[in-house]
């Protein structure tokens, strides 16, 4: 690996770092209004909805400069976010402006690796970037739990600089300030990933342009026989995993009578068994091998089902690994693969924006329905167990698809041998 990889790796800490904190900062905001519990998975919803109306143009945007510059700036609309949420900006609506900085550093995180690395080190690469990224999350879930934690926020908010108001007065700001500080120092850091050389597209600013070669790159993806395979998995990955966390944190509530704080420790133990999949993915599954963890998304699903039957904590972070590492095992050599599918039919920034317009739009519409069922009164546990089927049928659907493609190859070749 070289050494721009190291520092990518650094910025994406710190980035995902605050993200996740601020979730978890967000939802005590929320609380602390008395909003609707319903409000809380909204949050997913308000942040990925930038994802799904501008992915049309961040790939290009990703692609007309420099990548660190791209995720310069889009650390710095975070900051921005941030502020907003301070100052008292209503936290679904700030929480957006967060999302829209996150939509635009997503292309140009994932992108840049095609860019920087050649095509065998990408599962390797992937399997680094995304334990990082979870290990950020595991951090930041605790950090977001004790930025909110009474007795931390007691000492902090008793602590006064001489001299100087800070403003800080209560725990959603005393959260938001030090979130802002971890994107600010993304951002710093930012300034010092190497431009790799290549070179790169002149933003054109015909909207309706953009949008007419987002629709053929989306065709492209889907029509290949792998890339379509690949974009389905990841997309219900992704929807999957940010409903996943809203149900964590009510089922701690409810089966194991944790608060809040402690209950997004419960999200940070599931985030560190994705950190050791993915290494364990990145280990010993190559790009050829990468369709052959299928099976190991089905189990997933089926095994999500035995939380319902949970009521001890220990058994309870013991089986959050559990599922994390089969998530992170099966999640990563699909993402390589995808992306070195779609590096090679269009260019990464374009690839890895029509990857998160499908992704998002399944956070958006899987987030959205998980709001209603808890609106209309749905327990916890109808809710699991309505996931996990989800989850685990879908992708043996998926599966069948896939080998229904072989079949259709195979019998290509062996008619064009016979052509031949």
């Amino acid at each position: 690996m070289t050494p721009g990889f190291y520092i990518i790796m650094a910025a994406q800490f710190f980035s995902a770092l605050g993200d996740s904190a601020l979730l978890i900062a967000a939802i005590a905001i929320l609380r602390d209004m008395q909003a609707p519990a319903a409000y809380e998975p909204l949050l997913k919803l308000f942040f990925t909805v930038s994802y799904v109306v501008l992915a049309a143009f961040v790939g290009a945007f990703a692609d007309s400069m420099p990548k660190w510059r791209v995720m310069l700036i889009s650390n710095g609309i975070k900051v921005l976010g941030c502020g907003m949420m301070f100052f008292g900006v209503h936290p679904l609506l700030a929480y957006a402006v967060v999302g829209l900085g996150a939509a635009a550093y997503s292309p140009a995180k994932y992108g840049i690796l095609t860019e920087l690395l050649p095509a065998r080190l990408l599962v390797v690469a992937n399997g680094w970037i995304e334990g990082l990224t979870v290990g950020a999350i595991v951090i930041g879930t605790l950090v977001g739990g004790l930025l909110i934690e009474p007795s931390f926020v007691g000492k902090m908010l008793a602590f006064d600089f001489p001299g100087i108001d800070t403003g800080i007065d209560t725990r959603g700001e005393l959260a938001i300030s030090i979130i802002a500080v971890l994107y600010a120092v993304a951002a710093i850091i930012n300034l010092r990933i190497p431009d790799t050389g290549v070179d790169h597209k002149p933003l054109r600013s015909g909207p309706i342009y953009l949008m007419h070669e987002f629709v053929h790159c989306s065709r492209l993806l889907w029509r290949d026989r792998l890339g379509q395979i690949t974009l389905a998995v990841t997309t219900l990955f992704w929807g999957a995993g940010a409903t996943l966390q809203f149900i964590v944190i009510k089922w701690g509530e409810e089966n194991l009578h944790l608060s809040l704080s402690k209950a997004s420790m419960i999200q940070g133990v599931f985030a560190l068994g994705v950190a050791l999949g993915s290494i364990l993915a990145a280990r010993i599954i190559s790009m050829r091998r990468s369709i052959s963890v299928l099976p190991v998304g089905i189990a997933m699903g089926l095994i999500v089902n035995v939380m319902i039957f949970v009521h001890d904590i220990r058994l309870a972070m013991f089986l959050m690994v559990i599922i994390g590492a089969l998530a992170g095992f099966f999640v990563v050599p699909m993402n390589a693969l995808l992306q070195h599918r779609g590096h090679i039919l269009m260019g990464a920034g374009h690839s890895i924006a029509v990857q998160n317009f499908n992704e998002n739009l399944s956070i958006l519409a899987m987030t959205g329905l998980y709001a209603l069922l808890i609106w209309g009164g749905l327990s916890v546990h109808a809710v699991i167990v309505m996931f996990g089927a989800f989850v685990a049928g879908t992708i043996f659907l998926v599966k069948l698809r896939h080998e229904a493609n072989q079949r259709e190859r195979d019998s290509v070749s062996q008619l064009d041998d016979c052509r031949h």
